[in-house]
């Protein structure tokens, strides 16, 4: 089993697209939408939703009217406000216990609170794993986690040799969660100085936790000196491009629809992305033999 992880440095680079893109070309595989604070992959490949499963976020405090002496102690120590008449505001209780602690009648405890729902779901273009955050809620990257595993065990029950993860932007924990395990990330870089920046950043990022990374330059040709940045980049840090995508507005038209921009076959982007799908999947065979190299020498030392 292999794990494809799509990031980018920054919001807007197109990397839901091409996320979707690499879905609709792949075979035996598993989808995971990891973007679950604005997850929106859903909104192309319109899954069917077959099984749904609470998550608990932070445990928050709660207050036992009963065992409760009204003695004001619990507000007066709250930094974030959060209690008031002597009952918990739950969307502002940052969980941190003091409250609890302090308590002299024991009347405070934590308790999980349910802040999302993780989905299994089908789609045209195999399973899907993607989730849901209640309104205000945090991610804390423990949702991150969630999904990835439940799309590795869909992966092991149906025997499917991919998973395709469409990660969050950024370099936060969120995208921290999305990295163990990861056997490739995939780069998706826009051509424009928060563009080169943040993805600088991401590959320092990757750098340090040694995980192997591959870019591509979407809408590469709205800003020409900034594309030859990060191929200069890209070439500094001996990351492989893995290719170019122009700028196409039959993209735009295609999500208008809620249709992957591939189904416009003899477009520009979709001629572009299959190019880099194939690139990509010589890098994956690539990558796969040289394990598979170092494994067989192990064994004859």
């Amino acid at each position: 089993m292999r794990e494809i992880v799509v990031l980018s440095g920054k919001g807007g680079t197109g990397k839901t697209s091409f996320s979707a893109a690499l879905a609709n070309l792949a075979e035996g595989k598993v989808l995971a939408d990891a973007d679950v604070d604005a997850a929106n992959l859903h909104l192309v490949l319109r899954p069917r939703v077959s099984e749904a499963y609470p998550f608990y976020g932070l445990p928050v405090a709660y207050i036992d009217r009963d065992r409760c002496g009204q003695c004001g102690q619990c507000a007066d120590f709250c930094r974030f406000q959060a209690i008031v008449d002597f009952s918990v505001r739950q969307e502002k209780c940052e969980g941190c216990g003091v409250c609890a602690y302090i308590c002299p009648g024991g009347a405070i405890e934590r308790r999980p609170r349910q802040v999302g729902e993780v989905y299994i779901s089908t789609t045209v273009a195999g399973p899907m794993v993607h989730a849901a955050l209640v309104a205000g809620a945090e991610n804390s990257g423990k949702l991150v986690a969630e999904v990835r595993r439940r799309a590795r065990a869909v992966a092991r029950a149906e025997n499917l040799s991919l998973i395709i993860t469409d990660g969050p932007p950024g370099i936060g924990c969120p995208v921290l969660s999305c990295l163990p395990d990861c056997d490739l990330a995939v780069l998706v870089a826009e051509p424009s100085a928060a563009g080169v920046h943040d993805l600088q950043r991401l590959l320092q990022v990757l750098q340090h936790f040694r995980v192997p990374a591959a870019v591509v330059i979407n809408k590469w040709d709205i800003a020409v000196q900034r594309t030859r940045e990060i191929e200069q980049l890209c070439a500094g840090r001996q990351v492989p491009l893995l290719g170019r995508i122009p700028f196409d507005s039959t993209v735009f038209r295609c999500l208008q629809q809620g249709q992957c921009y591939l189904a416009a076959s003899d477009a520009p982007a979709s001629r572009a992305t299959r190019q880099v799908w194939q690139e990509l999947q010589q890098l994956l065979e690539h990558g796969r033999a040289v394990n598979e190299n170092a494994a067989e020498l192990a064994q004859t030392m």
